[in-house]
């Protein structure tokens, strides 16, 4: 399935929430009208919320600071916002103190026991959209594609989600396993929230350029986002060039969008990054 994106700019600014219990909120963040603006929410994961956490099938909990970014709060930012969307992100790096594992017991099980629990949690909390943010893996490539494949599927089917999004980024065991399903579900991805923080601090803008080419022929036709951390600890730093890697993207009809790691980060700066790239985007597109 090869879908050759026409080139265009777009104005999508994305942002994950919820993670650090710093207890930030939505309203903690600056929104500029003039973009489309999604909040993602992480993470939601299949594991119990014991002590020592263990897999529960494609049985989701959420994870991230409920206290603070509940399902009232989420009416309250998208009534405020006719700009907002708020989604959910799935996995994450890790749960309690050990690596969140993308671990089903069976391909019909773990999607049958993803589109109801996950059903559950998106209509409960008023959500537009998901991504998939597993790093760990006790699965081989193609049973991550048929199960993620198949769970966007349905709740797109059933109307639950107006759009998904992935996250990988630059490690083999996590390229295969994207790459596998982008092969056969690709046409049902929407964004590719790719990590090129993920890349060693101190990329350049060169360097970065060239890893979006990169990385958007492995994702051939898809929406590639690009993205900083907020704590600058890793990739292409807003104060090392990376508004300057947006322009020119931009200017080669190639910013699909940018999203940042994180709004809990970002509190400590007062969102001074996440302004000037709302900013960027919101020029005329």
């Amino acid at each position: 399935m090869s879908l050759q994106a026409a080139p265009a700019n777009s104005n999508l600014f994305r942002e994950y929430i919820g993670a650090e219990f710093n207890n930030v909120r939505f309203t903690d963040v600056p929104v500029n009208s003039n973009v489309e603006f999604h909040f993602i929410l992480s993470f939601a994961i299949d594991y119990d919320t014991s002590g020592s956490p263990s897999p529960t099938n494609g049985k989701f909990n959420v994870f991230w600071d409920s206290d603070n970014l509940s399902p009232s709060q989420v009416s309250s930012i998208k009534n405020r916002h006719s700009n907002v969307k708020v989604a959910l992100s799935l996995g994450g790096d890790s749960v309690g103190d050990g690596y969140a594992y993308f671990d089903p017991s069976s391909v019909d099980s773990w999607v049958s026991n993803a589109v109801s629990s996950l059903t559950d949690i998106i209509q409960e909390y008023n959500l537009d959209g998901i991504d998939i943010d597993y790093e760990h893996f006790h699965a081989d490539p193609d049973t991550f594609a048929e199960c993620i494949g198949r769970l966007i599927t349905t709740l797109k089917k059933n109307g639950v989600i107006s759009f998904a999004s992935i996250a990988p980024f630059d490690d083999d065991d996590v390229q295969s396993h994207y790459k596998a399903l982008w092969k056969s579900y690709g046409g049902l991805i929407d964004y590719v929230n790719f990590q090129f923080y993920a890349y060693d601090q101190g990329t350049t803008v060169s360097q970065f350029m060239n890893y979006f080419n990169t990385q958007s022929s492995n994702y051939n036709g898809g929406k590639i986002l690009v993205s900083f951390l907020s704590d600058g600890s890793g990739g292409l730093t807003p104060e090392n060039g990376f508004f300057i890697a947006c322009n020119r993207l931009k200017s080669q009809k190639k910013l699909h969008g940018i999203f940042v790691w994180s709004a809990d980060d970002s509190k400590g700066n007062g969102f001074r990054y996440e302004k000037q790239s709302q900013a960027l985007l919101a020029i005329s597109h």
